[in-house]
């Protein structure tokens, strides 16, 4: 299986580990709920959920694209990262395993914009949903912030993908949503308990993932870093 083959599929799977995350499912659910109480047509929620999904997608892709394109941009920061890359990434990748562990974590809000653009979006309006969708990727809270920038902007910068990873990871993200818009449309009473079982296998999932980050990044840091062989 070549590098770029599994790297996309990395990408894709991040995405969909971040869609999973119980606090990216909730905030999910609730926007397109909301965005959906006031249509009484299945056709013109679900139009209104994928502008949503779009502008969510397009907010990681456009973030993911500029950050990878400034590191790598920039002479002295492509240089040091050529560098310094591997010494770093053990300790960075530690870290993140241990807020996907929920060793450590963080609060981020999301403020007044985020509940200004939502009660725009509760009127209707297609592009209101998608500014709404791009707010609420950028609320990222630790488990999806650890998925974004503790995995896969390491990732694209190793294989200098500022682009394409990025949209794989969109990708992923988008798929687990397109089904909650559908699910939330046309089966609302269904939702509470899809959550809970959706819920209950991400946490595993991210624990074994969180162990396996965990252990290649003691690799790393004891190989690279200490250089102990």
């Amino acid at each position: 299986m070549s590098d770029a083959l599994l790297s996309s599929g990395a990408a894709f799977w991040l995405g969909f580990l971040t869609a999973i995350s119980p606090c990216l499912m909730a905030t999910n659910i609730a926007a397109i709920t909301y965005i959906a109480r006031k249509l009484d047509e299945p056709r013109s929620a679900l139009i209104s959920a994928a502008f949503y999904i779009t502008g969510q997608a397009l907010a990681y892709v456009a973030l993911g694209a500029l950050l990878v394109t400034s590191l790598l941009s920039v002479p002295r920061v492509s240089l040091w990262l050529q560098d310094y890359f591997l010494l770093l990434l053990g300790p960075f990748l530690i870290v993140t395993a241990m807020f996907l562990l929920e060793l450590l974590s963080f609060n981020i809000q999301g403020g007044a914009i985020k509940d200004e653009v939502q009660k725009k979006a509760a009127t209707g309006g297609m592009w209101i949903s998608a500014l709404l969708g791009i707010v609420f990727a950028m609320s990222f809270c630790p488990t999806t912030a650890a998925w974004f920038f503790g995995n896969l902007i390491p990732l694209a910068i190793r294989h200098d993908s500022p682009m394409y990873l990025p949209l794989m990871y969109a990708l992923g993200v988008a798929l687990p949503v397109c089904a909650m818009a559908i699910l939330i449309v046309f089966a609302a009473n269904r939702v509470g308990d899809v959550f809970k079982n959706i819920q209950r296998g991400e946490r595993w999932t991210r624990f074994g993932v969180g162990g396996i980050i965990l252990a290649i990044g003691f690799y790393f840091t004891l190989r690279f870093t200490f250089q102990l062989w």
